[in-house]
């Protein structure tokens, strides 16, 4: 069927709540029965009805998401350019648009300018709009688990040993059986899209240049088909939040496994989303956020406020159990990892339903807040059950800012890191700027009174911290380097008895090998 053409005079007809059609790059679309039901609210539609959205559409949304959600019944053909007047402002968005502001590469400092992951943050929040930034950088209520996260890594001492030929150094490992060049990754983190129209694909190319591997979100901004045909060679697995409706998260689990997914962390530290305050202040519609491609749920606003985590997540099933991973490894083949453990007796429970891995993450402490920074969670698995490592790969993540908090983490037990805000805020600058955050040339930047030499990110901090401590190869990480005094008081010295619904019986293979 060949699309039919279509006037401004007959698109500007349509021009009414009752009545919407709109343009996005340059097709015309029937929205008039979406408009009301659309998470950002009908008003953002409204303001351009008759009239050309492309702008606002494209600054948060997925370019095939509106095709996905209207169908192809809504698609009234396409608009003809002849028809547009000569310097016509028609294509200019409404005067009353609350538009997010472009993300200008030109009002950012140079890119080779920025030399840590700090860098990349305070860019962030000067240049991603109000929603944006504080939806990605917001925490739960006090915001005491964020900031410790990130605090309770300076607090760790290196005990660094030397006269080690150090020239060579091997950073591989394995994820899931995946060979990876790095022992970090990207986290599972929704709406990348938010912070550049490319979002996810941007994230999956930049891994795929350097060998990482990435964690796609049930949330992201555009589908699994679209961000593993962006990136083919990456290891990718698939975030799982479990829907009431468990035909649903079957089905998505179908089409991670079409994907090509090596591996679902089911998240279970979110059966309910926690208070994040500064998400919620500011209203959806100052975005006009929309649904997230791979889930299809909604962003709105509500009594409680504007908070895309708690709205996008009621969804979640809340009465997900130990039990019911029996129901997950019958949905699939896949290896599975159980994102959120906190405590040692978990991780036990993850031995016992025989859990593939174990991510341990307080969700970077967006929902309970002061619960446990997630280093102290792996220093207390290594206390009180340290055969948890020979029997599930384990990895962490929140706080993670620094290649000196990359190599404490595998010290300490850990198999691989996921990084999350820092990868968000580093695509600001699109591909370039992830790429640049993972590892980037040397180059000489023009200043005031001299040249000065740009250092490259995360995997030069690796590295160097690696030789500054001698080691030659990830697989000589061991606790021996590190000095945790400051923070062993921290661990609690007993474990009460896990509760009788949950425990390990008596006559466990586990136990028997403890």
């Amino acid at each position: 069927m060949v699309d039919q053409s279509v006037s401004i005079e007959e698109i500007e007809k349509h021009n009414s709540s009752g009545d919407c059609w709109i343009v996005v790059d340059n097709i015309v679309w029937d929205i008039t029965d979406f408009a009301p039901t659309h998470p950002g609210g009908a008003d953002i539609i409204h303001r351009h009805a008759g009239h050309d959205a492309s702008t606002a559409y494209n600054t948060v949304h997925s370019p095939s998401l509106i095709s996905k959600t209207l169908g192809p019944s809504k698609r009234k053909g396409v608009l003809d350019l002849k028809t547009i007047p000569e310097n016509s402002d028609w294509l200019k968005p409404p005067p009353t648009e609350i538009a997010s502001p472009e993300l200008e590469i030109g009002a950012k400092p140079p890119l080779g300018s920025l030399i840590n992951s700090h860098d990349f943050e305070a860019v962030a929040e000067k240049t991603l709009t109000k929603k944006a930034w504080a939806f990605y950088s917001s925490a739960a209520t006090n915001c005491v688990t964020r900031n410790a996260n990130k605090s309770m890594f300076d607090r760790i001492w290196f005990r660094p040993r030397l006269l080690r030929n150090i020239r060579d150094i091997d950073t591989r490992t394995k994820i899931l059986g995946q060979d990876v060049e790095l022992p970090f990754f990207v986290s599972p983190a929704a709406m990348a899209r938010l912070a550049h129209p490319d979002g996810e694909l941007a994230l999956a190319r930049g891994c795929e240049k350097y060998g990482l591997a990435q964690c796609i979100s049930t949330n992201a901004s555009y589908t699994m088909a679209e961000i593993t045909g962006a990136a083919p060679s990456v290891p990718f697995f698939f975030q799982l939040y479990v829907n009431k409706d468990r035909s649903a998260s079957e089905t998505l689990i179908k089409d991670a496994e079409r994907n090509g997914m090596k591996g679902i962390f089911v998240t279970i530290d979110g059966p309910v989303q926690g208070k994040r305050e500064a998400d919620e202040r500011v209203k959806v519609e100052s975005t006009g956020v929309t649904s997230a491609a791979i889930s299809g749920v909604k962003a709105k606003n509500d009594s409680r406020g504007g908070g895309l985590g708690r709205t996008m997540g009621t969804y979640i099933d809340a009465t997900f159990s130990w039990d019911d991973i029996a129901w997950l490894r019958r949905s699939t083949k896949l290896p599975i990892v159980v994102k959120g453990v906190q405590t040692a007796e978990d991780a036990l429970l993850a031995m016992k339903y025989e859990i593939d891995g174990i991510f341990i993450s307080n969700h970077g402490g967006r929902n309970l807040d002061t619960s446990p920074p997630s280093i102290l969670t792996l220093l207390e698995i290594r206390r009180h059950c340290p055969k948890v490592f020979q029997h599930v790969e384990v990895y962490v993540d929140c706080g993670i800012r620094r290649g000196t908090d990359v190599v404490k983490a595998l010290c300490l037990g850990a198999r691989a890191v996921g990084m999350g805000r820092p990868f968000l805020y580093s695509l600001t600058y699109g591909q370039e700027g992830v790429e640049h955050f993972i590892d980037s040339k040397p180059t000489l930047l023009p200043s005031i009174n001299s040249w000065l030499t740009s250092c490259v990110v995360m995997k030069d901090e690796l590295e160097t911290s690696l030789r500054l401590l001698g080691i030659k190869h990830l697989s000589q990480a061991h606790p021996r380097y590190l000095n945790t005094c400051d923070i062993d008081n921290l661990i609690p010295k007993h474990l009460d008895s896990p509760d009788d619904d949950f425990a390990l019986p008596l006559t466990s293979p586990v136990l028997a090998k403890l």
